[in-house]
């Protein structure tokens, strides 16, 4: 059993995930599960639940249904109430039972639209997966649905850089992979836009909080795509291929802006110049100067925000930084000294060592005591525990001075 926790909490599922990236678009997200999945996330995961209402469904899935295979049911269901409310697109999330069943959601999507004329698709999660797996493939949807027809542009295709440009607004870009199980409250994505203001460039849209369907659709006029979070790095590749849309990994914080922005407008394709095809390592902005060495410094969390943050930490006090990713996360988004945990175990025996550590709170007590711990709340693992300090204190910590952790 060496993925069991005994002490720590696990992090937010996929399909809390999925409902939280898409809890401001105004679709109807509906989660197939007898009604614990529901519960978790409106009473743990979901800052928003009190303040702003979504169409947030369970399907009420119940052991005859489920032994049956009684899936007329869950469609009828969903085909009664999306008809009295009409949102603007429908998407169904797995739970554990219906992934052992079998559930064939691609197909039930493929029937609910064909009856209803409203967009649905399916999000493969199963409650297996954390947050940022089920938030990205629901990011994906809404890029491949929602954002115009494709448009895959090649090297040579002139005419498309052409039409491109001639749409393209400068130095505009989209933020991708924004939800508060990563960033806390609305006030922290303003931050961030205000932040790249300073240095000349428009946030078009925010993937997905603060914003609306109609605003995401216009993606494609962009000239960039940020990915402030691995949640948005499936988006991003989405965009690139239909909108030949460049993208640069990396959350702005305070101090790495500056860097960033110049990683950016190397990445803005002149008008002579076709957009070729960037491999993911070149795009990931904070692993470009990371220091080597025996880390003196361990951050714990998502792997950009807190990879950014290491970039701004190693730059400004030359002292070597390790992110421990606990979640999962793709390739090309670790620096050499960084790595993942799988379980509390793993974390553990990682934290053996460790002299300074920045994480949520509840990590301290599998901490070596003799280290010194500064906190950093995460929603995605602590909930609403810590929102208050998250408020107060995230946007100092995260987006101002880090004097407090040296």
């Amino acid at each position: 059993m060496r993925q069991s926790y005994k002490i720590i909490p696990v992090y937010t599922a996929d399909v809390s995930g999925v409902c939280s990236a898409l809890y401001e678009l105004g679709g109807m997200v509906v989660m197939h599960d007898p009604s614990g999945c529901n519960s978790t996330y409106n009473t743990h995961d979901e800052i928003r639940w009190y303040d702003q209402d979504s169409l947030i469904y369970i399907s009420g899935l119940t052991e005859i249904d489920a032994v049956m295979g009684n899936d007329a049911k869950f469609i009828h269901d969903i085909e009664e109430t999306a008809r009295e409310l009409k949102p603007r697109f429908i998407a169904l999330a797995g739970s554990p039972i219906p992934f052992m069943n079998g559930t064939d959601f691609p197909a039930i999507a493929q029937v609910i639209e064909t009856e209803t004329g409203i967009p649905a698709f399916a999000i493969p999660t199963n409650g297996m997966h954390d947050y940022t797996y089920g938030a990205g493939i629901a990011l994906a949807r809404i890029a491949e649905r929602f954002t115009g027809e494709s448009e895959t542009v090649s090297k040579t295709a002139e005419s498309a850089i052409d039409r491109e440009s001639s749409v393209n607004q400068p130095h505009t870009l989209n933020l991708l992979g924004v939800t508060p199980l990563d960033f806390g409250p609305q006030i922290n994505v303003d931050i961030m836009k205000k932040n790249l203001q300073k240095y000349g460039w428009e946030v078009v849209s925010s993937w997905a909080m603060g914003d609306t369907l109609e605003n995401l659709s216009r993606t494609g006029e962009v000239e960039m795509n940020l990915v402030v979070s691995s949640v948005g790095l499936p988006a991003a590749k989405i965009l690139r291929e239909k909108f030949g849309t460049p993208y640069v990994i990396g959350t702005p914080i305070s101090g790495f802006t500056e860097e960033l922005i110049q990683i950016m407008n190397k990445k803005i394709p002149h008008e002579t110049e076709g957009r070729n095809e960037e491999k993911d390592n070149d795009s990931t902005a904070y692993l470009a100067n990371r220091l080597s060495g025996v880390p003196e410094i361990t951050l714990i969390g998502e792997a950009v925000t807190m990879g950014s943050l290491a970039a701004f930490i190693e730059k400004k006090y030359q002292k070597p930084v390790r992110v421990i990713c606990p979640l999962e996360t793709h390739e090309n988004l670790l620096a050499t000294n960084d790595c993942t945990a799988n379980g509390e175990e793993e974390m553990e025996k990682l934290l053996r060592d460790a002299d300074i550590i920045v994480a949520d709170p509840l990590y301290r007590p599998i901490c070596p005591k003799q280290s010194q711990f500064y906190e950093l709340p995460h929603i995605a693992f602590s909930g609403r525990i810590f929102l208050k300090d998250i408020k107060r204190k995230y946007p100092e910590m995260i987006y101002q001075s880090q004097e407090k952790i040296m």
